[in-house]
C-alpha cells in the first residue's frame, strides 16, 4: 500500500516562504509523476506544479515565478519551494502521485497566509 506523507505547511506572513515535502512509501511501479494540487475554502482543488519522473516541471500560473518543485527519486520524495507567499495562496495543499493507472493522495497540508 503505498503512502504520502506531507510536512512543511503552517502560518506565514505575506511575503514569506515555506517549504513542502511529501514522501511516498510502498511499492509504486512504473514510472510516475509527483505533484501539489490545493483547495482553497469554497474552491475546487487546482494543480499547483507537477514534476514527471524525468524532471519536467510544469507550474499553473499562479505559481510561476514564486514557486519551485523539485523531486528526490531515490527518496520518492517531492518538494515545493514556495516563495512571496500572499493571502491568495491559503489552501490546503495535496500531495499527488500519478502513474499510467494509478493515482496517490496524501492527506493534505494546511497553509496559511496571514498577517
Amino acid at each position: 500500500q503505498v503512502q504520502l506523507v506531507e510536512s512543511g505547511g503552517g502560518l506565514v506572513q505575506p511575503g514569506g516562504s515555506l517549504r513542502l515535502s511529501c514522501a511516498a512509501s510502498g511499492s509504486i511501479f512504473g514510472p510516475f509523476a509527483m505533484g501539489w494540487f490545493r483547495q482553497a475554502p469554497g474552491k475546487q482543488r487546482e494543480q499547483v506544479a507537477s514534476v514527471t519522473a524525468g524532471g519536467l516541471a510544469i507550474y499553473a500560473d499562479s505559481a510561476k515565478g514564486r514557486f519551485t518543485i523539485s523531486r528526490d527519486n531515490a527518496k520518492n520524495t517531492v518538494y515545493l519551494q514556495m516563495n512571496s507567499l500572499q493571502p491568495e495562496d491559503t489552501a490546503v495543499y495535496y500531495c499527488n502521485v500519478q502513474g499510467g493507472r494509478f493515482s496517490y493522495w496524501g492527506q493534505g497540508t494546511q497553509v496559511t497566509v496571514s498577517s
